[in-house]
């Protein structure tokens, strides 16, 4: 009865204590110059850039009001890692949960936030947040089991960085001039989206370090040189506290480590961050992979380099994520009632172009948004079909434990997030090591379900899990968040290439729980978007998906990838020579008829002049 009634004192306490947290957002362009070598323009919110970091405490309601003042561009807020469990329309993944939001419309999202942790902000429309339109977003704990382990809090991003702007690179990746899907080289790496920064410290004091990968292509290693750390918290999920010295952060994935400073005042040390380059298919001779930023414990000791070569970051191991227990020793998931098994692909199609592929479907967005087609297909709503074959939906049922299998037949790693909940790491292969980040030069090793390790019997818990090249790992999540969830590769270049599917999630429940509202509904009208029908915008018969968005169509037997690049390539210098044959036969005619006009010998001279 005492510890009922001391729960009921938390719980009021804590409601009492929660608030609206109002964010104003007029979201346009600005300039910024973050690494010191190219100016170039930025998403920025308010007129200003670095972006505000969002901070609320657990409980908190946060509202972000925001306008489209970009001009030419759409966009959208994903608050990454946020469950939204009865909120799945403020999910901000436009074309799956809404709209994209055109210039000049305005748009709410409106959510409590019932977590804990270290997450982020960024635009979930095409191509958008590597502009520079993320940032992190902190949810204060005071009763989490370390809150009185440490005096103060600091917060790092962590970021890759291109000069050139997405509009520009987009054009130049999917392209039949890149075949092979190479994806574009960043031009630096970015802290706190700057370069050589001191983080200020006092002696013999244990801060909480959130470290958050707001990149939108490369991981990157992060240690403290003559310092470790212990890992409470890894994508919202306390764990049990795990001493470490280097971590591996792949793009989207947050860590929260308590780290106590030195006794001593003495030296500054190196805080050092290492791409992980075997994710890059050429280095630029321009390109450091290595940065240097301090823990400064003295401003005018000196501030020296990392000890490191270009080739020692291979050589780091990283604590194991996957072997991390859960603070709350949440017990193993047994006997899923959908095992779903994936399989990574990335390939070419008929147009020359590289795609990637889960299970040969990559994934195309529909007409109509996925939550609205669920919201206005009535009882058909639990019909796969109405999602459109190149969604690559699959209906979950309510409470359902659901098991994922993802075989990666890549030779390149792919870190995959879920939307709208955190999964159980049952098993990964292979496991984090020396080989585990080098390309892979043998077979695909796919998952066998009669020859695997042991799972634990608590399993770790994030939302971002990196699949190994030729890989596999297994996870299982509880379906018991009604809604229409996407699971993707966080490289955006690999989402944009058609790395993910959609799970639709008790669709009956999410209807008997949903209402749109009107401004979302007013940036579909806005942006010329449909807001009610199947994926192909259909609205008579949601089965009937004539005219759906469709992925190009596959090669055709007995060409390979090289075949019809090749083949591609002839066609186009076909059709520039039968072109230039015409250009040239009509210039002889044009002076031809000059001639008609003038002297033969000047009509010649003419001619002659032109074909030189």
């Amino acid at each position: 009865m005492l510890r009922f009634l001391v729960f009921l004192l938390l719980a009021i306490g804590e409601f009492a204590a929660a608030k609206e947290v109002v964010y104003d957002f007029n979201v346009t362009w600005v300039t910024a110059n973050p690494d010191g070598l190219a100016e170039r323009k930025i998403v920025g919110i308010n007129g200003q850039w670095p972006l505000p970091v969002i901070e609320v405490d657990k409980g908190d309601r946060l509202i972000v009001n925001m306008y489209n003042g970009l001009g030419d561009k759409s966009t959208s807020i994903h608050f990454h890692g946020m469950f939204q469990n009865g909120t799945n329309d403020m999910d901000g993944a436009s074309m799956v949960t809404q709209c994209p939001i055109p210039p000049g419309s305005s748009f709410t999202y409106n959510f409590t936030v019932n977590q804990h942790g270290t997450y982020w902000y960024h635009c979930h429309t095409e191509y958008c947040y590597p502009d520079g339109y993320r940032q992190a977003l902190i949810i204060h704990d005071n009763t989490s089991y370390f809150a009185d382990q440490y005096e103060e809090e600091l917060a790092v991003t962590l970021s890759d960085w291109y000069h050139d702007m997405m509009e520009d690179i987009k054009p130049k990746f999917m392209t039949v001039y890149n075949p092979s899907g190479a994806e574009p080289i960043p031009n630096a790496l970015l802290f706190n989206d700057t370069q050589d920064l001191s983080l200020n410290v006092k002696p013999n004091t244990t801060y909480l370090l959130r470290l958050v990968n707001i990149g939108a292509f490369v991981a990157q290693y992060f240690y403290i040189e003559d310092h470790t750390f212990t890992i409470v918290e890894i994508d919202g999920v306390y764990t049990e506290p795990t001493e470490a010295d280097t971590l591996y952060i792949a793009v989207a994935q947050r860590y929260s480590v308590l780290l106590t400073t030195k006794n001593t005042t003495d030296k500054n040390y190196p805080i050092v961050t290492v791409a992980d380059s075997t994710l890059l298919d050429t280095i630029p001779s321009d390109l450091r992979l290595n940065y240097t930023n301090w823990l400064q414990y003295d401003a005018s000791a000196a501030h020296p380099q990392a000890n490191i070569t270009v080739e020692a970051s291979t050589d780091l191991i990283p604590y194991d994520d996957s072997t991390l227990v859960p603070y709350d020793h949440m017990p193993l998931l047994e006997n899923p009632a959908l095992s779903i098994q994936l399989d990574v692909v990335m390939d070419n199609l008929d147009n020359g172009h590289g795609y990637a592929f889960l299970n040969n479907i990559s994934y195309t967005t529909p007409k109509v948004p996925t939550l609205y087609t669920v919201l206005s297909a009535g009882d058909q709503a639990t019909d796969p079909t109405v999602y459109g074959e190149f969604t690559h939906p699959m209906i979950l049922g309510h409470n359902d434990v659901v098991e994922i299998i993802l075989n990666n037949n890549d030779s390149g790693s792919h870190p995959f997030h879920l939307h709208g909940h955190n999964f159980q790491v049952l098993t990964r292969y292979p496991s984090y090591g020396a080989d585990f980040f080098e390309l892979a030069d043998g077979d695909p090793v796919p998952y066998d379900p009669s020859n695997h390790s042991t799972f634990p019997a608590y399993p770790a818990r994030r939302d971002v899990l990196v699949l190994p090249p030729e890989g596999y790992f297994v996870i299982r999540f509880v379906a018991d968040n009604p809604g229409v969830w996407i699971f993707h590769c966080h490289i955006d270049w690999h989402l944009a290439q058609g790395l993910g599917m959609v799970f639709i999630e008790a669709p009956t429940q999410l209807q008997q729980r949903m209402t749109l509202p009107s401004d979302h509904l007013a940036a579909c009208a806005a942006g010329g978007v449909q807001s009610e029908g199947n994926a192909a915008g259909n609205t008579k018969d949601y089965t009937d998906l004539t005219g759906q968005n469709v992925q190009p169509g596959w090669i055709p037997d007995g060409f390979t990838t090289r075949g019809i690049v090749s083949m591609v390539f002839t066609v186009l210098s076909a059709v520039l020579g039968m072109g230039s044959i015409v250009l040239y036969g009509l210039s002889d005619l044009k002076f031809a008829s000059k001639s008609n006009g003038n002297s033969t010998s000047s009509g010649a001279e003419g001619g002659e002049e032109y074909r030189d």
